[in-house]
């Protein structure tokens, strides 16, 4: 571990978790970054119109600012997080999602490294083989390995310059925002994982999951319209 100030002088990261009916997991990812040592980081979450404890949760919860978006859309709750994000390196969380305690090192350590933008690897809340062999592709390059649940940091001025999330995508935000950066910048992906709940998997299937993930991916890749991608979606999976 290195110090980080010693590099960047002070490096303040925003953390941006975008959430809507997340009472069963938002104290746990508040907790685990409100112990973090690292000083410099805030915490913003937008909540997409939650009508369970969602939003008390962030209001309870100590150096955590609550947004709430009219428009339930991760893309655009998440550019409305960064609008009053004062950090140097915008960290995008989902509320269901547990980053390495050594997140900030982590970072830093790949910006200075040269990298400009990236995401970890995953590993999932619950153990199987199968499982294991999803997790297993995510350290590698590939777009259809990505996703936002290995969550995604990046420089504020390569947000900027990218114009944020576009917002027209209702999904697959994050594989939009990753290829476009990708033709200019730097990316990375952090040799370690992001716990992530299995949740999506236990209300459906590992069959179903799997195939509706990958036909959302060539649908997105071959210019489907987000509309189209979420409504396929929405039908062929049981919310979770």
């Amino acid at each position: 571990m290195f110090d980080i100030n010693s590099i960047f002088g002070t490096m303040k990261i925003s953390i941006i978790i975008p959430t809507i009916n997340e009472e069963n997991n938002l104290s746990d990812v508040l907790s685990l970054i409100a112990e973090n040592t690292y000083k410099e980081i805030e915490v913003i979450v937008v909540d997409g119109g939650s009508t369970d404890g969602t939003q008390r949760i962030a209001q309870e919860a100590n150096n955590v600012k609550l947004l709430v978006s009219e428009i339930q859309s991760r893309a655009v709750q998440m550019n409305l997080g960064v609008q009053q994000a004062k950090g140097d390196v915008f960290y995008f969380v989902h509320a269901d999602a547990r980053p390495p305690e050594s997140f900030p090192e982590d970072i830093a350590l790949c910006l200075k490294n040269g990298s400009d933008f990236g995401c970890y690897r995953f590993k999932f809340d619950k153990n199987s083989f199968m499982l294991r062999f999803n997790a297993w592709w995510t350290r590698f390059p590939f777009m259809f390995c990505r996703g936002g649940d290995q969550t995604l940091f990046i420089k504020k001025q390569i947000f900027e310059q990218l114009n944020g999330f576009n917002e027209d995508y209702i999904i697959m935000e994050d594989f939009d925002i990753i290829r476009r950066a990708k033709k200019k910048y730097k990316f990375a992906i952090i040799p370690k994982a992001v716990m992530v709940s299995t949740r999506k998997y236990t209300t459906n299937s590992y069959f179903r999951v799997n195939m509706v993930n990958l036909w959302s991916y060539w649908m997105f890749m071959l210019g489907a319209s987000p509309e189209y991608i979420k409504a396929f979606y929405k039908k062929r999976l049981r919310p979770y």
